[in-house]
C-alpha cells in the first residue's frame, strides 16, 4: 500500500469511558422517568385523600375524584418527585456518606405506607384544633425519618424541601390559583410542612434505592463481561 493511501474507515469503536458515560446518562434518565410516574400517581392517590371530610374514601365516582385536582397538579408533583429522587443519591455521593441504612425495597414499601398514612391522617382525623393536628403529624414525620433514613443530609434535604415548596404554595395561594379550606398557617393549613417534609423522605429513599439497584445491576454486568472475556482468553490459548 502506497504511503498516500489511507485504510478505508471502519465502524469506530466508543472507549470505555465514553461508553460509562453513555450508560451513566441513560440509568439517570430511566431513574429520572420512573420516578416521575411514581409521582404523578402518589399525587393522583393523595389527592383523593385529601378530598372533603364527609366523601367516603371510594365514593362512587372515584374517578371523578381522582382527577378533581388542577391537570397541572400531578405533573408538578412527578417532576418534583423526579428532582428529589435524584438528589438524594447525588448529595450522598458528593458528602462521601452512602446511605446503607435499612436499603431493601420491603423497607421503602414501608415508608411509602407510612407517608400515605400520615396523608390519611391530615384528611381523616378529628383533632381539638389545629396546633395539636400539626404537633401530631410533625412527630410522625420526623419518625418516619428516624425510621427509615436516619441521616443529617436526609433531614436537611427533608427540612430544605419543606421550607421551599411551603413557600411556593403559598404564592400559589396568594395569587389566587387555589385555595385551601380554613387556612391557619397564613393562606394554608399548618401542617403542610409536615406532609412537604415526609414526602421528601419518601420520595428520597425510593431515589437512593432504585439508584443502589442500578449500581446493583452495573455491577453484576462488570463481573459478566469480564468472566466472558476471560473464557474467550482461554479458548483462544487452547
Amino acid at each position: 500500500m502506497a504511503e498516500g493511501e489511507t485504510e478505508s474507515p471502519g465502524p469506530k469503536k466508543c472507549g470505555p469511558y465514553i461508553s460509562s458515560v453513555t450508560s451513566q446518562s441513560v440509568n439517570l434518565m430511566i431513574r429520572g422517568v420512573v420516578l416521575f410516574f411514581i409521582g404523578v400517581f402518589l399525587a393522583l392517590v393523595l389527592n383523593l385523600l385529601q378530598i372533603q371530610r364527609n366523601v367516603t374514601l371510594f365514593p362512587p365516582d372515584v374517578i371523578a375524584s381522582i382527577f378533581s385536582s388542577a391537570w397541572w397538579v400531578p405533573p408538578c408533583c412527578g417532576t418534583a418527585s423526579a428532582v428529589i429522587g435524584l438528589l438524594y443519591p447525588c448529595i450522598d455521593r458528593h458528602l462521601g456518606e452512602p446511605h446503607k441504612f435499612k436499603r431493601e425495597w420491603s423497607s421503602v414499601m414501608r415508608c411509602v405506607a407510612v407517608f400515605v398514612g400520615i396523608n390519611h391522617a391530615s384528611a381523616k382525623v378529628d383533632f381539638d384544633n389545629n396546633i395539636q393536628l400539626s404537633l401530631t403529624l410533625a412527630a410522625l414525620s420526623i419518625g418516619l425519618w428516624w425510621t427509615f433514613d436516619r441521616s443529617r443530609s436526609g433531614f436537611g434535604l427533608g427540612v430544605g424541601i419543606a421550607f421551599l415548596a411551603t413557600l411556593v404554595t403559598q404564592l400559589l395561594v396568594y395569587n389566587g390559583v387555589y385555595q385551601y379550606t380554613s387556612p391557619d398557617f397564613l393562606y394554608v393549613r399548618s401542617w403542610l410542612p409536615c406532609i412537604f417534609f415526609a414526602g421528601g423522605i419518601t420520595m428520597g429513599n425510593i431515589g437512593r434505592q432504585l439508584a443502589m439497584y442500578e449500581c446493583k445491576v452495573i455491577a453484576e454486568n462488570l463481573i459478566r463481561n469480564e468472566e466472558g472475556k476471560k473464557y474467550l482468553l482461554y479458548k483462544k490459548t487452547r
